[in-house]
Order: structure tokens, then sequence, then C-alpha cells
């Protein structure tokens, strides 16, 4: 018997506000990590992709793939993180364009699948602070 999962719905007002407070402190970080070289606004765009972005590939997860897998725990969990290490390749591809096309970009590619297991990090992250608050997560298996 396969769980009946719920659709994960928010108001999109409310993911900008919790996205855009996301990249706005961590723009504020990146801005004074790198120095200065690259300014607060741009830095705030390029956190963005992870922030904003990164609330897609979840729903993507949950919405979509999730309920089409089996409900055993290690299958959950496994698709789960390689969705994560994708989606955070993918978003690391799309910020590296951005920062190239405005002029902060490295002068060489970083490795491609760092920003997989940096996205990973953040989700873990993420999920630690639900289950701290007592809400469902990654952790709980109720989310």
């Amino acid at each position: 018997m396969t769980p009946p999962w719920q659709s994960h719905r928010e108001k999109l007002r409310a993911t900008l506000l919790r996205t855009i407070t996301i990249a706005l402190i961590g723009g504020t970080l990146l801005s004074r990590w790198s120095n200065g070289r690259i300014r607060w606004p741009l830095a705030t765009l390029l956190v963005l992709w992870f922030s904003f972005g990164g609330h897609w590939v979840e729903l993507w997860y949950l919405n979509w793939l999730r309920p089409r897998l089996s409900p055993a725990r290690t299958i959950q969990i496994g698709a789960r993180v390689a969705t994560w290490f994708w989606g955070g390749v993918a978003l690391a591809f799309a910020l590296a364009l951005t920062a190239r096309a405005i002029g902060v970009g490295p002068q060489r590619w970083p490795a491609w699948w760092l920003g997989g297991f940096a996205f990973i990090g953040l989700e873990l992250l993420a999920h630690l602070v639900l289950q701290l608050r007592g809400r469902p997560s990654f952790y709980n298996g109720q989310s």
C-alpha cells in the first residue's frame, strides 16, 4: 500500500518572503566572504538561485517524483538526496552562468559536482531547522 502523500502547496507570497530573506542574508555573507569583490546586490542575486531555485527542486521531488516511488524509506531517502544532488548541480551551473554574465564569475569553472554536494548540505541544514522546530522534515520522514 502506498502512503497517501499530500501535495505540497504554499502561497507564492510566503515562498518569496522566505526565499528572498534567505538570499538577502546569504548575499550579505557572500559579499563579506568575497572581500567586496562581489557587491551585496549581485551576491544576493546569485544566492537567489539556491534559495528560490532550490524551493522548486524540492517541490518537484515532493509533488512529482515522491508519489511515483516506492514508499520504502530507503528508496525515498536515496531519491531525495539524488534529487538534491542533481538539482544542486543544475543550480550551480545557472549561478556560474549568471556570475559570468554580470562579470563576477571565476576564471575557471569549479568542479561540476561541488554544487550538488553544497546543495545537499544546505538542504540538510534547512531540514535540521525544521526538525528542531518540530515540523515535518527529512529527518523524521514526515516531509
